[in-house]
This record gives structure tokens, sequence and C-alpha cells, in this order.
């Protein structure tokens, strides 16, 4: 039986303060135009004495989700977590059903969305978002466009046509792509499923540390390297770290370290600067293979920069050379991984002096071996 119940908490804006109902299908700020965040209140803690015998799936936190008894759910979650060295573990989320981490929180739009009935669903993406929402939209039975930018892996584009997406190319990069979406977004009767705007994709991203701690007997490494372009997966882990901690369910947040491509690197120079922001005109970007990281101006920048510092983590950057050579690497490990996906490896691969878990979240079937 699905569970039809609407959504009881509210969105709230960082910035200003200003507040909307999470039924509404406003999907920024009527204010200032930034991304929501939620006011679920306090989840009551996820116990791991509870977890056995639960579904093998995200869905086991249901204590921590702001959406529970999901009717769209591909089995999304619970991935291996594997080593690769004696201080650096992954996390497979390559595994996903859609062979990304995005599943995490594409599934929670869907939901959301299926509970609202829009008459239509949008998104903007690089690819594996996009490619997640069609899949869930197609699940939920939600009638799906996704805008990608001109220049998007056709085997990324070829898997959003096959759940039954409508596809609409943009020419120009990922800022024009999203601001086609929000266009569009804009109609009546429209559910904007955004990774970067709508916190319930955050929701979701936050379970794979839930995963991580449960996995590792409920504690968590010394540090979560995370690629950052959006900063989805980064601020999923520091609301999850957060209320683990807030919960007494760990004794210390590990740090996070964000990671980008050296050729656009916007939130990795503000944080070297001290900044608390980007600056008002946008830096250079050149192209690079980490094509799902490669964000000029992401709109939760301010958010992502005080996370890392709150943690006392830090930012690092990879060449283009160190991206072909860890895609290399892993492979000889036996892990295909996408070009993005091999950041965090090319980044941390050599630590020696503390633990570290790192993401390997799309497959590389995606967008082939980087030559």
């Amino acid at each position: 039986m699905q569970d039809t119940r609407m959504p009881t908490a509210a969105y709230v804006c960082p910035e200003d303060g200003s507040r909307a109902d999470a039924t509404t299908l406003t999907w920024c700020c009527p204010v200032c135009g930034g991304p929501w965040d939620l006011d679920a209140g306090d989840p009551p803690p996820v116990r791991r004495d509870a977890l056995p015998g639960r579904v093998n799936s995200l869905w086991r936190y249901e204590e921590a989700l702001p959406l529970a008894a999901p009717s769209v759910s591909l089995g999304e979650g619970r991935t291996p977590l594997v080593p690769l060295t004696d201080r650096v573990s992954a996390k497979l989320d390559f595994l996903m059903p859609t062979l990304s981490f995005k599943d995490r929180g594409a599934v929670m739009l869907a939901e959301l969305a299926r509970r609202l009935s829009p008459e239509r669903v949008v998104a903007d993406s690089s690819g594996n978002a996009g490619t997640a929402v069609a899949a869930y939209c197609a699940r939920a039975g939600l009638p799906c466009t996704v805008y990608v930018p001109e220049g998007t892996s056709p085997k990324k584009t070829e898997q959003i046509g096959a759940h039954g997406a409508r596809l609409v190319t943009v020419p120009g990069g990922r800022e024009a792509t999203a601001a086609a979406a929000r266009t569009a977004a804009g109609e009546p009767g429209t559910f904007y499923a955004s990774h970067v705007f709508n916190p319930y994709f955050l929701h979701g991203t936050k379970t794979y540390v839930y995963e991580i701690w449960e996995d590792l007997g409920g504690t968590l490494p010394d540090a979560i390297a995370v690629p950052v372009g959006n900063g989805t997966l980064l601020l999923g882990a520091a609301l999850a770290t957060a209320e683990l901690l807030a919960h007494g369910l760990i004794d210390r947040r590990p740090a996070l370290i964000a990671v980008q491509a050296e050729a656009v690197s916007p939130l990795a120079a503000a944080f070297r600067a001290g900044a608390d922001g980007l600056p008002g005109a946008p830096g250079s970007a050149g192209p690079t293979l980490a094509e799902g990281i490669a964000i000029p101006r992401p709109p939760r920048a301010r958010q992502i920069l005080a996370a890392v510092r709150e943690s006392g983590g830090t930012f690092l950057t990879v060449t283009e050379d160190q991206l072909r050579h860890a895609q290399k690497d892993l492979a000889a490990r036996g892990f295909f991984v996408e070009t993005t996906g091999v950041a965090c490896w090319a980044a941390v691969r050599e630590v020696e002096d503390r633990s570290v878990v790192v993401p390997l979240c799309g497959a590389g079937l995606k967008t082939g071996l980087a030559t």
C-alpha cells in the first residue's frame, strides 16, 4: 500500500530565514533566490542494535529520513566498503541501480514528487543526477524532462532516454543548462527535482555516512574525502556527522576533505583565501575530465566552505594527469570508475597519517577510459 501522507517538514532559507511549507512547488527562496534547507525537527537517533533484520537499503535508517515508507525504491544504498590500502577504504557507490551515488538523493526527490502529484518533473544535470532522476521518475510513473549540457557523455544521455525521460540538450555549459531548467521550473504544476536546490536530496546523500558508521561498528574514519562540485555529497555527510554526534553515537566528527579538479576549483581557491563565499565575478574554468564536479559557481558555496571548516577539513585539487593515472590505477585494482569518481583516490591515495574513506561514485562505463 502506497504511503500518501504529505511531508510535514518546512523549507527554510539559510541566508535570510524565509520559510515555506514543504508541500509547495516553490523551488527556491522567493526573497534571495537561493536554495532551501529543511526544517524537519530533530530526528530520533538511529540505534545500531535496531538495524539487523531491517530492509537492506538506505531506508533502513528511517529515523533519520524526512520521508518514510517509499514506493519508488530500487534497492539503493548499502554499498560495500572495501580497503584499498592500510589507511584508505573505498565506498563502492558505483554499484547503485543507476551506477552512481546520485540515487541516494534522487529516490528522495521522486518519493516527494509522487506525494505532491505535479503535472511534470524537470531536472538539470551533467549526466548522473539526470539519469537517477529519470530512473526514479519512471519507477514513480511521473513524466520527466532532463536538461543536459552539450557534450554530455552519450552513454549518459542514452541512459536518460532509456528511462523514458524527455532529453533537452542546452548549448553552452553547466550554468546555461541550470538556467534553462530553472526557467522551465517556473511553469505552474512543475516539480523541480534539483539535486542542488532541494534539501531532500541532501537528506538522501547523508545515508552514505550512516552506512560507513554501521559498517565500521559504530565509528567513523579520521577523514571522509568527497568530490565537490555542487557539494551535495559533502553537505549530506556534514548533516549525518552532526546528527550522529548530537545523539552521542560518535565522539568526534571526521574531517571533511573536499576534492576539486584543478581546472575548475572555485571553492578550493576561496577556502585558501579565507573567504566565506565566492567572489562576485566568476573565475576562470578550463576543460576537465571530472565533468561531474566542473561547477564554476555552486549555489551552496557558503554552506560547503563552512562545513569543511567546521569539520577541521581542507580542500585538495587534482590535475588532469592525476585523474587519468588514478582511473587506470583503480582499474588495475579491479574497479572501473568514471573520471569524476576517481578524484578522491587521486587526491589521498598516498595518505599515511590517518584513516580515510573515499567514494567511488560513478561507473566507468558512463564515460569510458580517459586518454
